[in-house]
């Protein structure tokens, strides 16, 4: 007992005036120490791993991976030196035991960026190309953006996304050729979902889903445009008065009254994608109704436009809707992805004033607006819009109850909301 103490002193010793050495930038020295060390503990990890280091580092590889071998079955718990003991194993051509060696790296943790290039490296090596890719795909999914990446990982990570790229516009190409002359023994049918499902298998396609900011109505198909317009039968009134809505929007634009910006945060609130545009005029609202309330003095300069909002289906959520307003974008203004509050509401876009350079993206789905014309989304897919041009945008926006829930599920949603505008009423700080 007392030689085992002796020698454990010795060894915390030795330690010291290795960290010492080291510090001072003596690494032949702190070599010296841990080798010293191993001498009287060969299971000392840290020992092992700073012998193993140098090792690798002269190219001494058989002597690294009987360190790197030891200190894995002494400890083991550290993903980087499972990485060491695969990169060794690689230089010396062991690729079972490289392979084994990464997979127990990525066992302690799976999204270990380097072990997964590694992995990719080993299977493009081995031309396992499907395998590669899966793994390289992995790399790419976690790493960071080029520019915050050490310049060492650079080059393996933009390798990593192009073979992913790669593989994946061949599994696109071999599948367009093979299905080709299947689609064609259904000519005339609607195929558009079954081709979106393909363009997501193949990555041509991100998936979108709904992403409500306050409250998700479950069973409600994500669906980015609504182009059923039989769900909407008042949708062609809505779009026989649309000259007289531009009409009364022009008017109002002529007199410069009663627009307001749109994003009104206040200064202490964490904007995000909302900086640029918080509490400016490049998007800017005339609001009709707005947190549910009719704002009167603007709702009666504009009677043909309320009218034809009448006709359509308008929840009824306590602070927040029915809601209309005139959407005014201007010149050169990108208002940034971003998501709704629910999705038991959908959003109508009637588009009053379109220059040529607007757009307007839900999901995967890039439209441009047509003047007079009306189409109906999902906020709650992640949506987008700019205005490239020199001119003005204007649009008519209101939202409507989503088609696919019954009388009664619209009651109880508007009896939620009451219910919630309730509680806030009594609750200081609480918002709805």
């Amino acid at each position: 007992m007392a030689q085992q103490q002796a020698a454990g002193g010795e060894v915390a010793q030795l330690e010291q005036r290795a960290l010492r050495a080291i510090q001072a930038g003596r690494p032949l020295e702190a070599l010296e120490a841990w080798r010293r060390i191993l001498a009287l503990d060969p299971q000392h990890p840290r020992a092992l791993d700073a012998v193993g280091d140098h090792a690798f580092r002269r190219g001494d590889l058989e002597t690294a991976r009987e360190c790197y071998e030891r200190l894995v079955r002494v400890d083991g718990r550290d993903t980087q030196q499972w990485i060491n003991l695969a990169i060794v194993r690689q230089r010396l051509g062991d690729e079972a035991g490289e392979e084994e060696a990464l997979r127990s790296a990525l066992t302690r943790d799976p999204m270990d960026l380097l072990a997964l290039i590694l992995r990719g490296n080993l299977y493009e090596r081995q031309g396992k190309s499907h395998q590669a890719s899966q793994a390289y795909g992995a790399a790419a999914a976690v790493a960071p953006p080029l520019e915050r990446l050490h310049p060492d990982l650079r080059p393996p990570v933009t390798h990593a996304r192009e073979y992913h790229r790669d593989y994946t516009l061949r599994v696109a190409a071999f599948l367009d050729e093979f299905l080709a002359p299947r689609m064609d023994g259904f000519h005339g049918e609607d195929l558009r979902r079954f081709r979106a499902s393909v363009d997501l298998l193949v990555g041509r396609r991100k998936r979108y889903d709904s992403q409500p900011m306050v409250y998700h109505y479950p069973h409600l198909a994500p669906i980015e445009f609504f182009d059923d317009r039989t769900l909407f039968p008042w949708i062609g009134e809505l779009e026989a008065a649309a000259p007289a809505i531009r009409d009364e929007f022009l008017e109002i634009v002529r007199t410069e009254e009663g627009f307001a910006p749109y994003v009104t945060y206040p200064e202490d609130v964490p904007l995000n994608q909302w900086a640029e545009l918080n509490n400016s005029p490049r998007w800017s609202a005339f609001h009709l109704m707005k947190g549910g309330v009719r704002v009167e003095e603007n709702a009666a300069r504009c009677p043909a436009t309320m009218a034809a909002i009448a006709a359509a289906p308008q929840p009824t959520m306590a602070g927040r809707t029915p809601a209309a307003m005139f959407s005014l974008l201007k010149p050169h203004t990108h208002i940034p992805p971003h998501t709704g509050v629910t999705n038991a509401r959908l959003v109508t876009h009637l588009a009053l004033v379109v220059p040529e350079g607007c757009g307007f993206r839900v999901g995967n789905d890039t439209r441009e607006w047509v003047p007079g014309h009306a189409w109906v989304f999902d906020d709650t897919i992640e949506h987008e819009a700019w205005n490239g041009s020199d001119k003005p945008r204007a649009v008519l926006i209101f939202d409507i109850w989503h088609p696919h829930l019954t009388g009664p599920e619209r009651a109880l949603v508007s009896a939620t909301m009451e219910g919630l505008a309730a509680f806030s009423a009594g609750v200081p700080g609480f918002e709805l």
